[in-house]
């Protein structure tokens, strides 16, 4: 089991910057790939960035490819997505997920929301033109 919770959304004007952070706690986060992923009302949950339990790997969605990084501070208990050159159609809830299963994790798996177990309780950030 782990707790996650997410920081650092708000409103931001065009070509700006956000940080976001996960703070984690319980067992699984040290051990598990974690992930970010967005949602606006109405619409299927999309997959913005993940990365491997140890940092030795990271994936990014095509939308967000050049102005995000995802980051993972093991021995804090803490992950982060710094968003850059932001853009209005980035407006949504992020949260940050953990996958269900410690270890290894494939590419295919690691964009796919079900494959996450424990997640955040979202934070807005909202983009405007």
């Amino acid at each position: 089991q782990v707790q996650l919770v997410e920081s650092g959304g708000g409103l931001v004007q065009a070509g700006g910057s956000l940080r976001l952070s996960c703070a984690a706690s319980g067992p699984s986060f040290n051990t598990n790939a974690m992930a970010w992923f967005r949602q606006v009302r109405g619409k299927e949950r999309e997959f913005v960035a993940a990365i491997s339990w140890n940092a030795d790997m990271t994936l990014y969605a095509d939308s967000v490819t050049g102005r995000a990084t995802i980051s993972r501070v093991n021995a804090e208990n803490m992950g982060y997505l710094q968003m850059n050159s932001l853009k209005p159609e980035d407006t949504a809830r992020y949260y940050c997920a953990v996958l269900r299963y410690p270890g290894w994790a494939g590419s295919v798996q690691l964009r796919l929301s079900d494959e996450y177990d424990y997640w955040g309780q979202g934070i807005q950030v909202t983009v405007s033109s």
